[in-house]
């Protein structure tokens, strides 16, 4: 355990507890027990416990108030460990091997290190403000924030005052301070996170005064917050999603392309874009049905929830149709049950609605109709929900895209079976995608579920929820946010954040934008063009050049097939995001500010084209000393240097880091036919790079934990030059369950001058070396449990 000495602690508190203000709080007692540090203080109770030595758990309760130790967002056990506590020179040390938090008896102030470093400290702690609850903590000048949810107000989002309920925003473009998530988190520049652990109506406050202040203010619930830290970046984000809990992998056509709009009115649509797409030879993997599907009117139909027979005679037929085609099916649904829908009584009867303080159904009006709202919080509600998914899975439906979940009109008098509306809005999407992945564990334990929200809260990843950022309009404003908005998610565990492709609010044509937005697709977490109707959001009834441009992209994220899932698994394993911001590796040139070029999982850098009529990019390449490859020329480019490069109208900038391993794979029609036995594996050298590795995650794409019941298998990379030899090893685990694939792997070494001869084990292997694009290329012999040597004589 790291030891901090007491007058190093005094120079700390000398700095932190300058502006402390609240003289009047302070100590009375204190005592350990079962490991958490409990201390009395003149207005109320605090409790200190560690999860782990990176993440410890503060909670204050205020005099006359009860603990309430339920947690929507924590699913992770403290640590077993004793964190040491000792008291000198009047202040209290409850320390782990990573974190200490020191606590100054009189006045009570309370501060956080990481092995040693100042982290962050309360500066007036609790307090009351405008009749909230207010919890404060003192910032460092050149501190920068991010976090508070989705928003699009700039990467580093400190000197802002954010609103903490989640709510939509229609139309918006490249700026909005609130949007469907709003997340109660704040991470630091510094390399920590403070989680706010309550749902309930609030503010968080990025030091919106200037004066060095980050606020939490809420209506009422727990005062509790979690410090999470890490010594880079990556630990930050595993202590987080270890905390809040992790994404598990989603079905592998999830990564595909899907057709979808506002959308089909009838089953003849349907089965026509689903053939224009196979006809076309574009890759398709889903078709997304909006409201139609239960009605044919977009007023007074919500809440049937039932199939229209006259529009959709035959869904099952239909269905069934569809996946022989290898596309799945995913169909809208919404909480609000409205009065003149089929299901109102049989909501009614089965007390299944949210209610007045009497305890009727809560009605009311909104766009839709006079309507009701489902209470998923309440065993009645959540039972007759789920039994209506229950019933449209069995017939054959493959996903779930729950809309309005924030919800969108959410009356403060309405009252669930937890709390008021006000209390519970925050976690009410956040609940509702727990419904359904409860669902499938109890009813279809071996499938994953696929569930396509719009709202959430902290931890809504571990019920793999794939959240997408709303309502944009159709506008170069609109693509210009889309970046900073699914980095900012990403960071706060959503790693599947993502956009309408191409735009959704408005009846814009505009190819440019449309091919720019799906070029960006390709390198963001799903692929997913969805509009309103009159300007279509599906390739093939665009005009010719922009159809080719777009199956292009379509076709290279079909392509990328094999990197999308392992990023996949790495983040299920690691909370590690698919989509990171340069901060993650470069903190230098204003990267911390950076959202127009981002890095794809540990390999890509993405620079997309915002702006029309664009002839070239700025583009930074982060970290001084490293190579990165142009992903279509091979071009060189030097790390830590501002480049404006050349903008062409059939891609965006890609390049890649010297030292990556890329599996790539044939493009198919759909990833029904993909297979992982014919792999490209692709490596960028450069004698800058002395060791690398990657790896290859496969298993069938479906079966829930598939990892966890060793049914996969993984193919692990590795790269070692010295002067004149490139040695590449591949080697095969496959677990407990899994059936070995005989695989046939196709290596491209990238930047290299013709090589002098190849060798497979030791033996000569045949190879192919393209002067233009300097790539060696050889094809190994098809094994199963490849364990193999590779020396590449330079």
């Amino acid at each position: 355990m790291k030891t901090i000495t007491t007058a190093a602690l005094a120079l700390t508190f000398a700095s932190q507890f300058a502006v402390a203000q609240n003289a009047a709080r302070h100590v009375e007692s204190w005592t350990v027990k079962d490991g958490a540090l409990h201390i009395v203080t003149n207005d109320g109770r605090y409790r200190i416990r560690a999860y782990s030595a990176s993440i410890v758990e503060t909670t204050f309760v205020p005099d006359g108030e009860r603990y309430d130790a339920r947690s929507h967002a924590v699913v992770l056990p403290p640590a077993g460990a004793q964190p040491a506590v000792k008291e000198a020179n009047g202040r209290i040390e409850f320390a782990t091997p990573g974190i200490a938090v020191t606590i100054e008896r009189r006045p009570l102030r309370i501060a956080y290190t990481y092995k040693g470093q100042p982290l962050v400290a309360e500066k007036l702690g609790y307090t009351k403000k405008n009749g909230m609850a207010a919890l404060e903590f003192a910032l460092d000048a050149d501190e920068a924030l991010y976090g508070a949810g989705a928003r699009a107000v700039g990467m580093n989002r400190r000197g802002h005052r954010f609103q903490l309920y989640n709510k939509a925003h229609y139309g918006y473009g490249n700026r909005s301070e609130l949007l469907n998530f709003t997340i109660p988190v704040a991470l630091s520049s510094k390399k920590y996170a403070l989680h706010f652990d309550n749902p309930q109506a609030g503010w968080l406050d990025f030091d919106s005064r200037r004066d060095g202040t980050l606020s939490y203010e809420t209506i009422g619930g727990r005062k509790t917050y979690q410090v999470i830290a890490g010594d880079a970046w990556a630990d930050v984000m595993a202590g987080y999603t270890s905390l809040t809990g992790r994404q598990p992998l989603p079905p592998r056509w999830t990564f595909g392309n899907f057709a979808s709009r506002f959308g089909y009115h009838d089953e003849k649509e349907v089965r026509a874009v689903v053939d224009r797409f196979i006809d076309e030879k574009i890759p398709l993997d889903a078709v997304v049905l909006d409201l139609y599907w239960f009605g044919k009117e977009v007023k007074g139909t919500m809440g049937n929830l039932a199939w229209d027979k006259d529009n959709f005679p035959d869904p099952q037929r239909m269905l069934r149709d569809l996946k022989a085609k290898g596309v799945n099916t995913v169909v809208i649904t919404e909480p609000f049950v409205l009065t003149t829908s089929g299901r109102w009584q049989e909501a009614v009867d089965a007390k299944a609605l949210a209610t007045t303080k009497e305890g009727a159904p809560y009605t009311y009006d909104f766009f839709f109709g006079n309507t009701g709202l489902v209470d998923i919080f309440s065993p009645q509600g959540k039972d007759w929900f789920w039994s209506i998914y229950k019933g449209l899975k069995e017939q054959g439906v493959a996903g779930w895209w729950g809309d309005l979940g924030e919800p969108e009109l959410h009356p403060a008098a309405l009252q669930h079976a937890t709390g008021s509306a006000d209390e519970v809005h925050n976690i009410y999407g956040h609940d509702w995608a727990r419904l359904i992945a409860e669902g499938y564990a109890k009813d279809f334990p071996d499938e994953r579920p696929f569930i396509l929200m719009r709202a959430g809260y902290s931890g809504s990843q571990r019920f793999g929820m794939i959240p997408w950022s709303g309502d944009v309009s159709r506008s170069w404003g609109g693509l210009q946010s889309q970046m900073e908005i699914a980095l900012q998610m990403g960071m706060q565990g959503m790693a599947y954040m993502h956009s309408d492709l191409g735009g959704f609010a408005g009846p814009v044509l505009d190819d440019e934008l449309y091919v720019r937005w799906l070029q960006y697709g390709v390198f963001q977490p799903v692929f997913r063009p969805h509009a309103q109707e009159e300007v279509p959001a599906e390739p093939v009834y665009r005009a010719p050049r922009a159809k080719q441009l777009a199956a292009e992209a379509i076709r290279l994220r079909y392509a990328l097939l094999p990197y999308h899932y392992t990023m996949a698994f790495e983040n299920s394993s690691t909370g590690m995001p698919l989509m990171r911001p340069v901060l993650f590796e470069d903190t230098l040139n204003d990267a911390g500010t950076l959202a127009s070029t981002y890095l794809w999982g540990g390999s890509f850098l993405v620079a997309p084209v915002t702006e029309p009529g664009a002839q070239r990019k700025e583009v930074y390449f982060p970290t001084k000393g490293s190579t990165w490859f142009d992903f279509h020329t091979g071009e060189r480019h030097q790390g830590g240097i501002l480049e404006t490069v050349p903008v062409t109208a059939e891609r965006i900038p890609v390049y890649v880091r010297a030292g990556a391993f890329v599996p790539m794979a044939p493009a198919v029609q759909s990833t029904r036919d993909y297979t992982s036995r014919s792999i490209d594996l692709h490596y960028w050298h450069d004698a800058g790079v002395t060791a690398s590795s990657g790896m290859l995650y496969d298993d069938d794409g479906a079966t829930a934990d598939a990892y966890g019941k060793g049914k996969y298998e993984i193919a692990r990379f590795t790269a070692a030059a010295q002067p004149g030899t490139l040695d590449i090893g591949i080697a095969t685990e496959a677990g407990r369950a899994a059936a070995p694939v005989v695989r046939t792997y196709t290596l491209h070494v990238h930047g290299i001058a013709k090589p002098k001869r190849v060798l497979l084990d030791g033996r000569a292997l045949a190879f192919t070396w393209d002067a233009k694009t300097r790539v060696a290329k050889a094809v190994l012999p098809a094994r199963a449990k490849l364990a193999a040597k590779v020396s590449v004589q330079l």
